[in-house]
């Protein structure tokens, strides 16, 4: 991951391959406008301020200028643009993560990164982006030849007055969260199994002296949850139920982070298309959020308690598949109707939110990939937001706006419950395509029993199929930054 530290904001001292100015749109040459440039050596700042007097460089979103410095100081300087700011938290992190994915591709090898003065918040903006930015899994390929390798971006140095420090300390833990959820997500399903998720969490738990559970199928089946282990017995891999508790916050009822943790979902018996099946392997980003978010919380040493829970397996093809139409019992006693195998996410979530009740939350919130149907109604751009308690859902879409992870509330009336009645069973895990990710939500509340509870499906935010311009195609690590904005939140 990226090592970023705070720096001296004297430019004139600085010497670095590269330095990135964070300009908003139509900003003047004037250095009351950009106060880099009274800082600068002067060859560099007459050269700056000549591209935006002619308005080569307007600043607006995304747009980079690439300029030589000189040697033995700054070499490089990179102007990024930050468009028209409505929202600057936004804006500072996501040109912050344009400017160290140029400098990653340019082999800058080291980076600073100069937006003026900062408040720690807008420092840890900046900090999230660059991290996000530079951030890439290549364990898996082989190195090029050394005369065409260019330098990875490993070091970047935000400058600038302001609280700079604080706020890049706490985006380095929070962009670690991100990064260990976007390489869980971006690792092959052969590696990234359930039991490879429940070693993550072990050794999250030793870093951050957490207490660790992790739950096999015999446990599970002692435990009744037919409904999980009808997704499991399909795979010879074992199914895991894992369980982070963080408990810095005395006697108070803790906050209940849940996910799925599909390691791979070929469908099952109602098997996907194979065209675009290689990206199944996202389908435990739920996963990912929470084991990211218990990273970042524990990084933090937020004065929380926090449960985090993941249920795990794979949904795989083989004899002894669940098939449409059997019947399966969950662990609060309720009998499902398996309609479609591929909404199995639903039946994983049914028994970890019944087994939630067991901690007595004071609220819970589960993530999940769980229907193509959100990507129909949201695209990429927002995560569906549902749950039982209208309050606790507009602080969670709170705490995402925060995050930049903008989420949309979608209804859970009682009007669409009779899509997933059965005829045989108590309820049935698919009401078609009609309103599918709000009876996929409404299926879940059926196991939700005595406390406020969220449910976020994130289909279509946590991950990419094309590049999105700040990161390459892949996961996103969302949502790591609306959970721990959530916990911030009520530990503030």
């Amino acid at each position: 991951m990226l090592n970023i530290s705070a720096g001296t904001p004297d430019l004139k001292a600085l010497k670095t391959p590269g330095l990135a100015i964070l300009l908003e749109q139509g900003a003047s040459a004037g250095s009351a406008a950009i106060p880099a440039l009274s800082g600068l050596d002067e060859s560099i700042a007459a050269a700056v301020r000549r591209v935006i007097t002619r308005r080569d460089f307007r600043g607006a979103r995304d747009e980079m200028m690439h300029m030589l410095g000189v040697e033995g100081g700054i070499e490089r300087v990179l102007l990024v643009g930050m468009g028209s700011v409505t929202d600057r938290m936004a804006s500072l992190r996501r040109a912050g993560a344009m400017a160290a994915r140029r400098a990653h591709q340019g082999g800058f090898g080291r980076l600073a990164l100069f937006a003026g003065n900062l408040t720690a918040a807008e420092a840890e903006a900046v900090t999230l982006g660059a991290i996000a930015g530079s951030w890439e899994l290549k364990e898996f390929q082989t190195p090029p030849p050394e005369d065409e390798r260019r330098a990875p971006l490993t070091e970047a140095t935000l400058v600038g007055g302001g609280d700079v420090a604080d706020g890049v300390r706490r985006g380095i833990a929070i962009g670690e969260g991100h990064s260990l959820a976007r390489r869980l997500g971006m690792l092959p399903g052969n590696v990234c199994t359930p039991d490879y998720l429940a070693e993550t969490a072990r050794e999250i738990a030793s870093r951050h002296e957490m207490k660790v559970t992790v739950l096999g199928r015999r446990e599970m089946e002692a435990e009744g949850m037919g409904s999980f282990l009808s997704v499991a017995q399909g795979t010879p891999q074992e199914p895991r139920l894992i369980v982070l508790e963080h408990r810095r916050g005395g006697d108070a009822a803790p906050i209940a982070l849940v996910g799925k943790g599909l390691c791979f979902d070929t469908g099952g018996i109602s098997i996907k298309p194979a065209q675009g099946m290689e990206w199944m392997k996202f389908d435990m980003s739920g996963a990912g959020g929470v084991l990211g978010a218990m990273e970042a919380i524990g990084q933090l040493g937020l004065e929380a308690n926090v449960i985090g829970i993941v249920g795990s397996t794979t949904n795989m093809v083989s004899g002894t598949a669940m098939k449409p139409g059997d019947v399966v019992k969950a662990s609060n006693g309720k009998t499902i109707e398996i309609i479609n195998t591929d909404a199995e996410g639903r039946l994983v979530l049914a028994d970890i939110l019944a087994y939630t009740k067991r901690f007595a939350p004071a609220v819970a919130i589960d993530a999940a990939t769980l229907t193509g149907a959100c990507v129909i109604a949201l695209g990429h751009t927002a995560t569906a937001v549902m749950g039982n308690d209208d309050k606790l859902v507009q602080e969670v879409l709170e705490a995402g706006r925060r995050a930049s992870e903008p989420g949309w509330p979608l209804p859970l009336w009682d009007d669409f419950k009779p899509l997933i009645k059965s005829d045989i069973a108590d309820i049935k895990n698919s009401g078609g395509r009609p309103a599918g990710t709000i009876t996929a939500a409404l299926f879940l509340k059926e196991f939700v029993d005595g406390f406020p509870w969220v449910h976020l499906d994130i289909a279509g935010t946590s991950y990419s199929e094309s590049d999105l311009g700040t990161i390459p195609a892949g996961p996103t690590g969302v949502p790591v930054g609306t959970f721990v904005e959530f916990v911030r939140g009520r530990a503030r």
